[in-house]
């Protein structure tokens, strides 16, 4: 398992996390709590322009630059909860000698070969001009500042010739064009098994297939990847001088070596071998959507080259994450860096809130006031409060020892079955990288609790009827152990709190070294019980508004041009009928895709108070189950709504309106005839997409 190397040029931001780091953070604690062989190898990136380029400007050497950072994005990726087997760094002697190995296979095998090329030059700053020294005008889609390795408006792998209208990025001197020598990998002799390999590929994600098939449609040309710089992993080759290779050539291979360093580590040196030189192996990339070329075409047909290493598996990118409506910009300062995130936060909620809207098939918005209600409102209010609810009873009544009861009553059977089948369920979703429905899906279980709980009315059984207290309290138990093992991925800091509390007079059984929890994956469908609670905990508090206002704030001020965020609520009202229809804007299909449109079938409808317009509708989604509110009671009576399928906007911000809170919003077609729901034209399963 590997996670995309991240440059040692700046700190992590939200959107790192998303793409490729919190996504592969999740499926590797699954596979641990499932027992599989997995190791999850990381490092930094510290070669390439990127980083000469941080050096410059911050006008001291790339390795005070890599010294600065590399410590800080280790540190932020533990504090988030991220643990990889190893974590390493491309500037060690294991890379280095590695990448030279890998370099003097290939080329004994006649797959790099030198060649007389024409290279852009700057007078000015009197070097040649690598890849991200160049800036200018997108060939493919016209955008400015595109570099001259890639464009991060389209994808598009780049050469500096290909840029329109180039310019020194250091200088803004128009280079010239003179000629060097540089070595090119032929990937042009290996597409045709490179074709057949990725056609094999069948369940791959369908982004990743399609931009794969956009490069064979255009032909694969042999590639640079030697580079004239001073810094990077130097061509040992006696007739390259102080050429170095190509980022892109040497960071891959980082995988490799970091691998040799855990082994090492770990007083077993060989050890990497079993991993990297088994044909069994499953290699899986957890990479964003801008390295696919790299890691789905290029890196493959290194391996290909060399001819010893086991291929990718499989290379589950993910889209972009958008921060409240714009795009990342690092240049721009418009970005959440994770290590002030952490100043102020804790690390679950951030990990929660980007779980449940993880970008892997689209392109996602992250904002604020989300992440403030998925806080509040699902974390504190439905799992926390399940917890903490569960726990007092129990400590105040039965003095921390849970009841010995069996659950025999319809409503304790229902809590026993879904805990029975949570394990494999989760588990089928985050095995298919459908780690968003998973971390939805898992919040359904304290959900179901606290409706349990609140049917049972435990604090009037314990007077009136104490064998049934017993039984609902034993059930309530066995969902909180359960929850503490199906978490952990997901939330690990918030299943060590509820370790404690299970485990805490139990040396035995408490989770190791408070990492993994001793319990398996599978034993979360079968629980075991504490005989007494240990220390209780608060496992969530909630955020001020005045904390999350002060983000809002902050972050304008880093970017005023910015769009500003809307105000809340006003998507949520429907068009009186009769009015002038507000003549509306075009907007690109980029934005159309950020919508995610599903099926949902109408569970219960009831009239919002003091509202004559608003129901308060409870849904199905499938996977979850939440409460939306609509403008909709002139048109529609609450018992006519109950059991239709409505087609509803899923991934809006929740609002509060009239004091009751709204998860999406339903789509109807409102003329000044009045109003009709938009709903499938025959049954479909809940949480179907519409596209």
């Amino acid at each position: 398992m590997t996670s995309a190397l991240p440059y040692a040029n700046g700190e992590l931001h939200f959107g790192h996390l998303a793409g490729a780091y919190l996504p592969a953070d999740i499926y590797v604690k699954y596979h641990r709590l499932k027992g599989s062989d997995i190791v999850y190898i990381c490092g930094s990136d510290e070669h390439g322009v990127p980083i000469t380029i941080a050096a410059q400007q911050a006008g001291v050497s790339p390795r005070e630059i890599i010294e600065r950072y590399h410590p800080s994005i280790k540190r932020s990726f533990e504090e988030f909860g991220v643990e990889f087997d190893n974590y390493s760094r491309t500037s060690l002697p294991v890379h280095h000698k590695t990448s030279q190995d890998f370099f003097l296979e290939v080329y004994k095998k006649g797959l790099l070969q030198p060649k007389a090329t024409r290279q852009l030059y700057c007078p000015s700053c009197r070097m040649f001009l690598a890849d991200r020294y160049v800036e200018g005008t997108c060939p493919n889609c016209k955008s400015e500042g595109a570099r001259g390795d890639q464009c991060e408006a389209c994808g598009r792998w780049l050469e500096p010739f290909d840029l329109m209208s180039p310019r020194c990025k250091t200088c803004g001197t128009t280079p010239e064009i003179r000629e060097t020598t540089h070595w090119f990998f032929a990937l042009s002799k290996l597409e045709p098994r490179l074709r057949r390999w990725l056609d094999s590929k069948t369940d791959w994600k369908p982004n990743v297939k399609r931009f794969c098939e956009g490069w064979f449609s255009r032909g694969l040309q042999d590639r640079s990847v030697t580079r004239d710089l001073t810094w990077g992993v130097k061509v040992p080759l006696p007739e390259a001088g102080d050429k170095v290779m190509y980022v892109w050539f040497d960071a891959p291979i980082g995988y490799i070596s970091s691998s040799k360093e855990w082994a090492e580590r770990t007083g077993k040196p060989e050890r990497w071998k079993d991993y990297w030189l088994d044909e069994k192996t499953k290699l899986v990339h957890f990479i964003g959507k801008d390295n696919i070329v790299f890691h789905a075409i290029v890196w493959p047909a290194m391996l290909m080259a060399h001819e010893q290493w086991v291929l990718p598996a499989d290379v589950p990118a993910n889209e972009f994450l958008n921060l409240e409506g714009a795009k990342l910009s690092t240049s721009r300062n418009w970005a959440v860096w994770l290590p002030d995130y952490l100043k102020q936060f804790p690390a679950d909620p951030l990990r929660y809130a980007l779980a449940v809207n993880l970008p892997e098939n689209r392109d996602v918005d992250f904002t604020w006031r989300d992440f403030h209600a998925r806080n509040n409102n699902e974390l504190a209010d439905v799992l926390g409060n399940f917890v903490n609810r569960v726990a007092v009873f129990i400590k105040k009544n039965y003095a921390g020892r849970v009841p010995e009861a069996s659950p025999d009553d319809g409503q304790g059977l229902e809590v026993l079955k879904a805990i029975e089948e949570a394990p494999a369920k989760l588990g089928g979703m985050i095995d298919r990288y459908q780690i968003k429905d998973a971390a939805r899906e898992v919040m359904t279980l304290p959900a179901l609790g606290n409706r349990y709980f609140d049917y049972e009315a435990p604090w009037k059984a314990f007077k009136q009827d104490r064998t049934k207290c017993d039984r609902t309290m034993n059930a309530c138990m066995r969902l909180v152990s359960s929850l503490e093992v199906l978490l952990y991925p997901f939330l690990p800091f918030t299943s060590r709190k509820m370790s404690k509390l299970l485990w805490g007079h139990d040396a035995d059984s408490r989770a190791e070294s408070g990492h993994v929890p001793k319990r398996g994956w599978d034993d979360a469908g079968m629980p075991a019980l504490p005989a007494e609670l240990g220390p209780a905990e608060i496992l969530f508090n909630k955020i001020e508004d005045s904390a999350i206002q002060v983000q809002v704030a902050r972050l304008g001020k880093q970017d005023p041009q910015a769009a500003s965020p809307k105000p809340e609520a006003e998507s949520l009202k429907p068009q009186a009928p009769g009015n002038k229809p507000e003549e509306k804007s075009v907007i690109a299909f980029d934005d159309f895709k950020k919508l995610e449109l599903k099926v949902a079938k109408v569970l219960g409808a009831d009239a919002v108070p003091g509202a004559t317009k608003l129901l308060k509708l409870q849904i199905d989604l499938g996977t979850e189950q939440r409460q939306i509110v609509a403008g909709v009671a002139l048109a529609y009576k609450p018992e006519d709504l109950v059991g239709k399928l409505i087609v509803v906007v899923a991934n809006l911000t929740p609002a509060v309106i009239r004091g009751v809170e709204s998860k999406g919003m339903l789509l109807a077609a409102v003329n000044p005839s009045g109003m009709a729901l938009l709903t499938p034209d025959r049954e479909i399963a809940p949480g179907t997409s519409v596209s």
